[in-house]
């Protein structure tokens, strides 16, 4: 699906032109079209305040927009994350959210600390992101050469940094179980963040 807003290079989504965000994380992903953004709330009503964010190869969440800031579709934000803070695109605005959180079944009237959005994404922030989505292709192939070295039968196939450079995520293959703690302490020295391992599936990681 060719797209006329997304950006390439640097570490930020890649696509077909360089017009800013990409909306659809790259070229051929799929995206949800808000096909409400355009309608006019009655007035008493209020435009939900959720927003979906997407990150990298397509995975998705929901964040409370809190302080109402006036997001759109490819806006790159800032959000709260378990420590520290990530970065995304808006995917979704508006009531096209709720939608998707009861498809999803994402309760999220019960959600008493919800994760929430920041703020719209500072030139500083996306700078530190770019930053860190440089050094995952390297990241990979180091953490792979040291599962290698450990015996472990796995494959490391893809490593996300947090948009903070805080944290690591390591998806990884494997046939059986695999007891990665001597791996976690070993790249967590190695490139002094925080660990997280996430088994895939084969279908997943292609």
């Amino acid at each position: 699906m060719a797209c006329s807003n997304c950006g390439s290079g640097g570490g930020v989504p890649k696509g077909c032109q360089s017009n800013g965000s990409c909306g659809t994380g790259g070229c051929g992903k799929l995206s949800v079209y808000d096909w409400l953004s355009n309608m006019e709330l009655p007035s008493t009503d209020q435009a939900f305040d959720w927003v979906e964010v997407r990150f990298k190869n397509g995975r998705k969440e929901f964040f409370h927009n809190a302080e109402g800031l006036p997001l759109q579709i490819g806006d790159a934000v800032a959000v709260e994350a378990h420590s520290g803070h990530d970065i995304g695109n808006v995917s979704i605005t508006g009531e096209l959210v709720k939608l998707q959180m009861n498809k999803k079944k994402f309760k999220y009237e019960s959600e008493e600390n919800p994760n929430k959005v920041y703020r719209k994404a500072s030139e500083r922030d996306l700078e530190k992101w770019a930053e860190a989505r440089a050094r995952e292709k390297q990241t990979m192939m180091q953490s792979r050469d040291v599962a290698q070295r450990l015996g472990l039968k796995m494959k490391i196939s893809d490593v996300e940094y947090q948009g903070d450079g805080s944290k690591a995520t390591f998806y990884y293959t494997a046939d059986e179980r695999v007891d990665f703690r001597q791996l976690i302490r070993e790249l967590a020295q190695l490139f002094s963040v925080r660990i997280e391992m996430k088994q895939i599936g084969a279908r997943q990681e292609a």
